[in-house]
């Protein structure tokens, strides 16, 4: 994980007793009675919002730098805060400061830090900035961070897949529908269908980024400001892409994390997807692949056991990202313009969204890159499900014989061997398969049989050796 991405090491830490007086709040000044220790501690934010601190610093860097430019502080005020910044981010980095929830959130707690240490100058860090489109601006750069580094992520998952195309991909197994065998496919074109959900989720993280990559800050609590600031020059230095155009709407908006929390439950659905199926692969029922040791656990008493735990984690954790999708949206649903301190939460929802989608593709890579085909023991029963039914229903299909009737033929083929006991429709006699369909001529062996059917596949994207070949190359040099 980036350092950036990573929750500072100190810990927020409450006052030591029950009749210690809370420090002065920022709007304290209208307020006038001090809040208790059981309000303080129902308000704070500091105890998970210190992830933030990397992004409050950065964006409090290019709005001192901004307020430099415009006159605002003076340029030997701006080096005395850039570098009671600089000290602050360098002991919360090492883990030596320390959080205090009387400060309630990141943002006090590093401006009050700073004005310790630099005294006047620290006090006017805050000119033309609410803490709205602070927080605002702050999560903002902390999903921006957070998209780069899942897309890394999603791509290493996908590599691990083409890999394993790569090296086994050649494996002729049984495609399911309904879990029904099916057709007859090459084992990798199972595996790239999960590269190409992948890039889908990696394509939507992109997407949300570019919504994303819009700076709030200047907007101050509402209504921006009558101090002459330039809005534009803090989101160059930060990066984005353009600044919001309304400031009701700055502060208030919180689509993209809902939006970046849905794309994180659409990869986890994906993940889940894949684990119940190599769950169901891996089983001694299917034998289709076999886990590495390392990523199952045993029984504490059955000791022949190999449990596909991390998978079945992978699985249950997704429900876990659902639900903080929705709390978000539930949390949206019903606020008054603009911001209110419900937002507050959305954090936690993100956060844990992030963390636990962040964990789930570390782990899969590794799954993937460790996991090998049983080659044999899917040829053990591969005639099993006359897989070839479709093949035979094109073959007629290219002797003139219309689909509808060609698929009739077969049908009636496939229930005259469950009825006498025939295993393959290549065990048929060519008399019986005749009486059928006249059209059906010696060179129908040459066509039926697993093996030849993914020899045979023509159409693009098919589950074809051929199709695996190209697709293969695409993937390699999409990589590249």
């Amino acid at each position: 994980m980036p350092m950036n991405m990573r929750k500072p090491s100190g810990k927020a830490k409450s006052s030591s007793g029950e009749k210690q007086k809370p420090a002065a709040k920022s709007w304290q000044a209208r307020i006038s009675a001090e809040a208790g220790v059981l309000a303080e501690r129902f308000v704070e934010s500091l105890s998970f919002d210190t992830r933030l601190a990397e992004h409050d610093i950065t964006g409090s860097l290019a709005h001192a730098d901004m307020l430099a430019a415009v006159g605002l502080i003076t340029a030997d005020e701006c080096a005395q805060i850039r570098r009671g910044l600089e000290e602050i981010r360098a002991d919360i980095r090492n883990g030596r400061f320390k959080f205090d929830i009387a400060q309630e959130d990141i943002h006090m707690a590093v401006e009050a830090d700073l004005i310790r240490r630099i005294g006047d100058a620290g006090r006017k860090l805050h000119t033309g900035r609410s803490r709205n489109d602070q927080v605002a601006l702050d999560v903002r750069l902390w999903c921006r961070s957070a998209i780069d580094a899942l897309i890394v992520l999603i791509r290493d998952l996908q590599k691990a897949f083409v890999e394993l195309a790569t090296a086994q991909g050649r494996v002729v197994m049984p495609a399911f529908t309904h879990l029904q065998r099916a057709q007859p496919i090459a084992f990798g074109h199972e595996l790239l269908a999960y590269v190409e959900m992948l890039e889908r989720d990696a394509d939507r993280l992109r997407d949300c980024r570019r919504r994303t990559n819009i700076s709030p800050l200047g907007s101050g609590a509402v209504a921006g400001s009558t101090l002459p600031i330039s809005r534009t020059h803090t989101a160059d230095i930060l990066g984005f892409t353009g600044v919001a155009a309304n400031s009701l709407d700055a502060v208030s908006d919180r689509d993209f994390v809902a939006e970046l929390v849905f794309d994180l439950s659409m990869t986890a659905m994906h993940l889940s997807r894949w684990a119940e199926q190599w769950i169901i692969y891996s089983s001694t029922e299917f034998d289709f692949i076999r886990l590495a040791d390392s990523y199952t656990t045993g029984s504490s008493m059955m000791p022949q056991k190999r449990n596909p735990d991390m998978l079945e984690l992978i699985r249950g954790k997704t429900g876990g990202v659902y639900g903080q999708l929705m709390a978000v949206l539930a949390m949206l649903k019903g606020q008054p313009l603009a911001y209110n301190r419900d937002m507050q939460e959305d954090k936690r929802w993100l956060f844990s969204a992030y963390d636990t989608v962040e964990a789930c593709l570390a782990i899969s890579a590794e799954i993937v890159r460790t996991t090998v085909a049983r080659p044999e023991s899917i040829a053990r029963r591969l005639d099993e499900g006359f897989l070839d039914a479709t093949v035979l229903a094109e073959y007629l299909v290219k002797k003139g014989v219309a689909f509808r009737t060609a698929h009739q033929v077969v049908g009636a083929l496939v229930a005259r061997c469950e009825r006498e006991n025939i295993r393959a429709l290549a065990d048929l006699p060519l008399a019986a398969m005749q009486e059928a369909c006249p059209a059906i001529d010696t060179d129908v062996r040459s066509v039926l049989g697993p093996d030849r059917v993914v020899r045979a596949y023509q159409s693009f994207g098919a589950g074809g050796l051929k199709q695996l070949d190209r697709q293969l190359r695409h993937w390699r040099k999409k990589f590249a």
